[in-house]
């Protein structure tokens, strides 16, 4: 499995969204029951943004991205984690404000396969 180049850290401002799979009984005079659903019910969704980096690493990036095509996962250790995670990208934009600078901004899909 290929890992994600790590030649430039995203910066700083990372959203890490958490939305636990849930089935809910609802039952009368408004009382509700919950419980997780399935397993692997909680995989994580990560927005990372790399500002103002060269065009050569922001290139990097998008072409590693483009090699996966939003299907095949890899390898990535977010900042403030112990392991590394595998993840899908099936979303990512390149804005290039400056000469030789490129600012990449993509969503990191937890996934769980073997």
């Amino acid at each position: 499995m290929a890992s994600f180049p790590t030649t430039v850290n995203p910066s700083y401002g990372t959203v890490k969204t958490s939305k636990p799979k849930i089935r809910i009984a609802n039952f009368g005079s408004g009382y509700s029951q919950r419980s997780t659903f399935g397993i692997n019910q909680n995989l994580k969704v990560y927005q990372f943004t790399w500002q103002n980096i060269s065009e050569t690493q922001s290139d990097e990036i998008e072409t590693f991205l483009d090699a996966r095509a939003g299907v095949e996962a890899f390898d990535y250790t977010p900042a403030g984690e112990s392991a590394s995670k595998k993840f899908i990208c099936r979303n990512w934009n390149k804005t290039i404000p400056f000469l030789n600078r490129a600012s990449i901004r993509a969503t990191f899909e937890e996934v769980a396969e073997a």
